[in-house]
């Protein structure tokens, strides 16, 4: 993902929807989210695997001979909703992972929603993360981010049909669209002052002038009013506008209101199973996960009331 320029461009409405991308005579793509991978890439493989073992989906992506995972060109939006570093022993895998499947896959049909963590990348000097991958990229990569970031292959936020997908979420409607704006100029911003003396100036900066997505919430971050990378599952209200989110660990994906919270790969990671995903269509929203013997389980939502406010 950081060492060379992207090969396409995604924007809007393919940047900001799945409504984007297919016109009324064709069939509407499937969309599978898993959050929070943070460098465990051999939880994240069994994941997304989940649909090769099911017998209602076909796959979203295979193994090659090599155990990489490959794009299985079907209809599918693969959504990596935040914080894909970090923590775990593959980071490096996991983002080489990620531009493999943007590469392979048709124009915004692979989505990332930039999380704190993706913010480490962005404005590193702003955190005391010290060893941690994100906050380590060298200047040539931080631009190469910015640039996945302006070419629309990483955004704020992306519309899904019941529900919107954004790492940390909002508890106030916001309009996708705008916040996917406020972040490429938040990243222009910072990209034109890599590698010069304004450089953690620039990123204090865009840190306050784009709260909606940058906003810590508090001195920590997480915090009531924090923005689309930070904002703690506990302060969502029952009312919250409908929205997958990750983050907040949990042990199994939790419904808090018109919420959902899919961040598990972290507190299943010592145990057999949990890994999970979830999937959703116009009709439909549904966790898929492993049990302690690697079989597929599954868990149908009830769909939230999606509110006309929120893009």
């Amino acid at each position: 993902m950081f060492e060379d320029k992207p090969t396409c461009q995604v924007s809007p409405p393919e940047r900001d929807a799945v409504a984007g991308l297919t016109d009324e005579t064709e069939e509407p793509p499937t969309i599978v989210s898993i959050s929070d991978i943070h460098g465990f890439l051999g939880e994240a493989r069994s994941a997304l695997l989940t649909l090769s073992d099911h017998p209602d989906y076909e796959p979203v992506v295979t193994a090659d001979p090599a155990r990489r995972l490959q794009w299985a060109d079907n209809n599918y939006v693969l959504v990596f909703n935040g914080d894909l570093t970090d923590r775990g022993p593959r980071s490096e895998g996991t983002v080489g992972m990620v531009a493999r499947l943007i590469e392979q896959a048709p124009p915004g049909r692979v989505r990332v929603t930039f999380g704190n963590h993706e913010m480490g990348m962005l404005t590193p000097d702003r955190f005391g993360w010290g060893g941690w991958y994100s906050t380590a990229l060298s200047d040539d990569q931080r631009r190469r981010f910015a640039d996945r970031i302006a070419s629309g292959h990483i955004v704020a936020a992306y519309d899904g049909y019941n529900v919107t997908y954004a790492h940390a979420g909002r508890a106030e409607p916001y309009d996708t669209s705008e916040v996917n704006e406020s972040l490429l100029s938040a990243a222009r911003t910072v990209r034109e002052a890599i590698g010069t003396p304004d450089d953690a100036a620039v990123q204090n900066e865009v840190i306050d002038g784009y709260p909606d997505v940058l906003g810590l919430g508090g001195r920590t971050g997480r915090g009531v009013g924090a923005g689309l990378a930070w904002l703690d599952f506990e302060y969502m209200p029952e009312d919250a506008p409908p929205q997958v989110v990750g983050h907040t660990r949990q042990d199994n994906p939790r419904r808090q209101g018109n919420v959902i919270c899919q961040n598990v790969i972290r507190n299943n990671r010592r145990t057999d199973g949990g890994e999970a995903v979830i999937v959703e269509t116009p009709d439909s929203l549904v966790a898929l996960g492993r049990d302690a013997d690697g079989d597929v389980i599954d868990h149908e939502f009830s769909l939230p009331e999606r509110r006309e406010t929120h893009a």
